[in-house]
């Protein structure tokens, strides 16, 4: 008699706790199998959203002193002002000629878009709100990259201290507030595209909704699709705005062009190899450069005289050459395509895909004000669709747990 009441009493626990996971009153999962940030096996698509495609998303930006950000700018004009930027007019303006700095300068554009007020009949995806209560999510203005780039970017350098410092700095601020501690940093927005930013106390913000270029040094505890955006780089060269050649496929004289570094890591096997396979063809440009204004400029020349455009891997999986050949409507290609093979490439197929390098350039371009369906206000759609996943994983870490359930029914 005494079996049949255990296994009873035993069933009836089973159907209470079935029930309560049905209802999501208890959860298990969170409990038995977290993970280091809780956000990262969401679904990469959500069911639902909580606004309109149309209505911009609002964006808490938090007042951080400047010297986490544009204090780091060289070239801005004043001293030892470290107040927080405010409005658009304080913002200086990001210069011309700074080498590879400004590939990294996604921080620098996501900033600006949020000082701006916006003019009449101006579409964005991303508004400020002052209000923090009213937030869907939280801009943290730190420039990660800039720092990087900044203090210290051989990494052995002591000024890199001033970097590591920074992030302690900012990781003390973000702990205080309470808007972080409501979410543990899952509706707060961190750009870091370079593959060096933030590498110090980078497994302290990997709940956040990070803006990266690519996931080639980080691991999946800390950086995955399902909640991060996938940034282009900010493209070096000049975009080609008045291309518009009867015949573009003859005007452009070069076959296939490359200007950059031919020493990389590993002694640059792979480029120093195209270097030598590549020699001697009269319509292939193969130039060794380092990426300074006058070569930048030498490549916008050389992009937009070339009907294709070589592209070795970066560091990373990306690179910045990329972007500049699609902003210079000049046709990608990988290391894997041969000279012969290109010289027969049928000209109607090349017009073709210059064609559509030319209706999708517009998407590369990081500038201010913001234009519709730009790299800017396309990177803030993303972190909307990121939302909520972000909302689900803080709705979960909320969720009643086992433990606590129990210790209520005694």
């Amino acid at each position: 008699m005494y079996g049949k009441a255990i296994v009873s009493l035993a069933f009836i626990i089973l159907l209470l706790i079935s029930f309560s996971l049905f209802i999501g009153t208890v959860d298990i999962r969170s409990y038995f199998f977290a993970s280091p940030d809780g956000a990262h096996n969401l679904p990469c698509t959500p069911t639902h959203t909580q606004s309109s495609p149309s209505v911009p998303l609002k964006v808490y930006m938090y007042d951080l002193p400047r010297r986490f950000n544009i204090g780091m700018m060289q070239w801005k004009k004043g001293g030892g002002d470290d107040t927080p930027v405010r409005t658009a007019e304080e913002l200086p303006r990001w210069p011309v000629n700074v080498g590879v700095r400004k590939q990294h300068s996604v921080e620098y554009w996501l900033m600006a878009s949020l000082l701006g007020s916006g003019g009449e009949g101006e579409e964005r995806e991303a508004v400020r709100v002052l209000d923090p209560e009213i937030a869907e999510a939280y801009f943290v203005p730190f420039f990660s990259s800039l720092s990087f780039n900044t203090h210290g970017r051989n990494m052995t350098d002591p000024e890199t201290e001033k970097d590591r410092q920074l992030q302690v700095d900012l990781i003390d601020f973000l702990q205080k507030s309470k808007y972080w501690q409501r979410s543990g940093g899952r509706d707060h927005v961190i750009p870091m595209t370079h593959p060096n930013a933030f590498r110090f106390l980078r497994q302290l913000v990997n709940a956040s909704i990070l803006i990266v270029a690519d996931f080639g040094r980080y691991p999946k505890s800390l950086s995955t699709l399902s909640k991060d955006v996938v940034s282009p780089y900010v493209h070096n060269v000049d975009s080609f705005k008045d291309d518009d050649l009867l015949d573009p496929f003859e005007s452009r004289k070069t076959l296939l062009f490359f200007r950059g570094n031919t020493v990389r890591k590993d002694k640059g096997k792979v480029r120093a190899k195209l270097e030598k396979i590549l020699a001697g063809y009269d319509d292939v440009r193969y130039e060794r450069s380092s990426p300074t204004a006058e070569a930048i400029q030498a490549s916008t020349q050389g992009m937009r005289s070339s009907k294709f455009c070589l592209h070795p891997a970066g560091d990373t999986p990306s690179s910045c050459r990329l972007f500049d050949a699609i902003v210079s409507h000049c046709v990608p290609v990988i290391p894997d395509y041969l000279v012969n093979q290109l010289r027969r490439f049928p000209k109607d197929r090349w017009i073709e895909m210059w064609r559509q390098l030319k209706k999708i350039s517009h998407h590369f371009e990081f500038q201010y004000p913001p234009v519709k369906e730009d790299a800017v206000n396309l990177l803030w759609r993303q972190v909307k669709n990121k939302l909520p996943g972000a909302q689900l994983a803080v709705h979960r870490n909320h969720r009643l747990k086992v433990p606590d359930w129990w210790q209520r029914r005694r």
